[in-house]
């Protein structure tokens, strides 16, 4: 693909505010008339697809089946339409909810983290590291598509630092989409069948007929507080990490024991994953192929070593392995956060791990990218010689 072809990434309707929404596959908006039709059909498929992986007791049923239906429409050429502006409002509902799970309890134990927090970090710039030099020297992409491709932060803040470096940021929204998309599919279906985990209890959360009126306004203002202010102190994934300090404030504090009823987080799977789903709009059944192949061969490299990263903290420090596989785990950080409610894992723990991952990687892309790309470009002469 040559620079002249080189089809960019579609801009976000939000993209400012949020840099995930958008997708590898060409711009296919269409008709501005047509849209709310088409983003009914999104959302039915995605209901659709929520309800019948609920009703076969799937792990994760509303995102993954609201993902797969897509994913198979969005191939298929269906007239669907990324719900942007709609995962930008159910975002901060999983934020508020993660919130929710930060008690004083967990905190104290926070200590124990440290090692846990040391080796992930250790993990991700190694795993950059390698993957980086890997699609350099064996799949002959440049430096900087390579690298923005192999580091696992925020989805949308690595293709706009990868554009910004010179490096092609379609293949770079693909990459991650796929990572995101097995990674989402794999782990709760292994955790299922192979760890003998049952999905989490929903109702756990209340529903939306029992929650009281302040506890619902204290909830919402949680929302709205803690994204307006990590927006505007520019946080990476501004729209989750913001809830989910405010919400954990709040609770700590005991100002509410409320969270978001399992009704509005069910409808926020569906979303999450239907937009996941539509990041594959416009992409041809050969190009999916392409990058399938590589991405799953990285993806499974990725999770292997963060299962390795897991096991060995675990000896050291006695932290269950499973739940530390979890919170190292290549995934998306809204996603994974799914993964831990559903499967009744350590929510805290889980989402920590992933906001430090997300938020170190981000903050060190620019300056780590020019430490190593003179070994990725060495590597790369050495490719054509």
């Amino acid at each position: 693909m040559t620079a002249d072809d080189k089809a960019p990434a579609p801009a976000s309707d939000d993209a400012e505010n949020d840099p995930e929404s958008t997708g590898p596959g060409p711009e296919t908006e269409g008709n501005p008339k047509t849209r709310p039709l088409r983003m009914v059909l999104t959302l039915a498929l995605g209901g659709i697809g929520g309800i019948l992986f609920h009703e076969l007791h799937m792990p994760l049923p509303w995102m993954i089946g609201a993902l797969v239906f897509t994913v198979v429409a969005s191939l298929s050429g269906a007239p669907l339409v990324r719900p942007k502006r709609l995962r930008l409002y159910m975002v901060p509902v999983l934020g508020v909810m993660l919130g929710a799970g930060f008690t004083p309890e967990a905190i104290r134990h926070a200590s124990e983290w440290l090692a846990s927090l040391s080796m992930l970090l250790v993990y991700a710039v190694g795993i950059t590291a390698m993957v980086s030099y890997y699609l350099v020297r064996v799949a002959k992409w440049d430096p900087a598509t390579s690298y923005f491709s192999a580091s696992p932060g925020g989805f949308g803040e690595m293709a706009l630092l990868g554009e910004a470096m010179g490096a092609d940021d379609r293949k770079i929204s693909l990459n991650h989409s796929v990572r995101i998309m097995l990674t989402v599919l794999v782990i709760p279906f292994w955790f299922k069948f192979f760890e003998g985990y049952q999905p989490g209890n929903m109702g756990a959360l209340g529903n939306m007929a029992d929650i009281r009126l302040k506890d619902a306004a204290i909830l919402i203002a949680c929302a709205v507080v803690g994204y307006y202010v990590a927006r505007r102190l520019r946080f990476p994934a501004a729209q989750l990490l913001g809830p989910t300090l405010v919400s954990a404030i709040v609770h700590m504090a005991g100002l509410t024991e409320a969270r978001p009823p399992q009704e509005i987080v069910a409808l926020a799977q569906v979303v999450i994953g239907a937009s996941i789903g539509c990041r594959f709009l416009g992409i041809s059944l050969r190009e999916m192929f392409g990058t399938m192949v590589q991405a799953a061969g990285i993806t499974t490299f990725m999770l292997g070593a963060a299962y390795a990263g897991a096991w060995t903290v675990s000896y050291f420090t006695g932290l269950p392995v499973n739940t530390l596989w979890l919170a190292f785990a290549p995934g998306g950080l809204a996603e994974m956060t799914l993964i831990s409610l559903s499967l009744g894992i350590d929510v805290a723990f889980v989402s920590v791990h992933h906001m430090v991952r997300v938020i170190f990687l981000v903050a060190m892309a620019p300056i780590a990218f020019k430490l190593l790309k003179g070994v990725l470009e060495r590597a790369e002469a050495a490719g054509k010689g």
